[in-house]
Formats: C-alpha cells, structure tokens, sequence
C-alpha cells in the first residue's frame, strides 16, 4: 500500500513479474542456443529445425537492438510527446535518449549504404577496430538499448507509460515463454 496516494502497486508487480518471466525465456533462449544448438545442427544434418532455430537465434543477437530502437523512438514521438503537452517536464530526459536511439541507429544502418555514398563511412583505423573485435558493433548497440530503457524506467510515470499496466506485457511475455517451451519440445521430439 503506498503511503502517499493510498493505491496498491499491483500493476508494478505484474510489470515485474512479466519483465522476470521475459528474462527467463531469453536467458533459456540463450543457453540452449550456446549450449545445445550448436551440437543438435551438426548431429541431425538432414534436419532444417536446429539450423533455423540456430540462424534466428544468432540474427536477432546481432540486429534485435534495431526493431527496439525504432520502437523507443516511436514511443517517444507519439506517447511521451503527447504527455509533455499536457504538462511542462524537463526535456533533457527525452532529449538523451533521442540523441542516442538516433545515433545507434544511424550507425547500424551505415553499413548497409553502398560505398560510394558520401554519407560519412568510417575510417580505417574505425574498420581495423571493428575487425579485431567483431563483436563491438552489437555490444554497444545493446548497450545503448540498455541504456536509453533504463533512464527511461528510472522514472515511474515514464515506466508506466512504456510498459503499460502490465496486461500487453504480460501477454508477450508468457507468449514468449510458450514459443520457447515449444521449440525445445518439438526440438525434444525429433531427437
């Protein structure tokens, strides 16, 4: 029970809850895809499911951070935006983490652009960095994801606009839970 308005908090534990169980898929996710796909792909190489699961398990590590980029950004532009009109709030906030969305996002997009283009390609030392960590794009892009959600989260009424009261979330997250369940049975049933 909150001491200042008198409300009980349920829809914040259900965001938790929903926030745990999403965690729990993708770390389940992950395990399996470091742990058990490799070794089930080369095993069943007549199979076409471990190397599906495995190809989509390694493209969305490496490009999930653009579709969640573009929903932040989204989000800011048509939800939050509205919520500032209504009543003044400090912008840097806001200002933050556009600047950063934008920027994770230009930069993934940069290496799709022909060479040719103009738009500002990398320098060689830039690409030999790259090179030796191959790695370094994703992580910061990751990082960033990361960082932008958590400054949004630090605030509850920013938090509760973007995870709703937790019923949508809920849905995804149990959805998310299913479809993992469901792959490893069906990955269960063919071994």
């Amino acid at each position: 029970m909150c001491t200042r308005c008198g409300k009980s908090p349920t829809y914040e534990w259900i965001q938790l809850t929903s926030l745990v169980v999403i965690l729990l898929a993708v770390i389940g996710n992950e395990v399996t895809g470091w742990l058990l796909l490799p070794k089930m792909a080369a095993t069943h190489p007549s199979g076409r499911f471990f190397h599906t699961w495995l190809w989509v398990d390694r493209q969305t590590s490496i490009y999930g951070w653009m579709p969640l980029a573009a929903g932040l950004l989204m989000w800011e532009f048509y939800v939050w935006r509205q919520v500032r009109k209504a009543k003044p709030v400090t912008k840097i906030r806001s200002w933050v983490s556009r600047k950063i969305l934008t920027f994770v996002l230009a930069a993934g997009f940069a290496p799709i652009l022909p060479w040719w283009l103009p738009a500002g390609q990398p320098s060689e030392k830039t690409l030999a960095t790259l090179g030796q960590y191959p790695g370094l794009p994703c992580a910061v892009s990751w990082g960033a994801i990361l960082i932008v959600a958590t400054v949004l989260c630090c605030k509850a009424e920013t938090r509760n606009l973007l995870l709703g009261n937790g019923k949508t979330l809920s849905l995804v997250s149990l959805g998310a839970l299913v479809m993992f369940m469901a792959l490893t049975l069906v990955g269960w049933s063919l071994t």
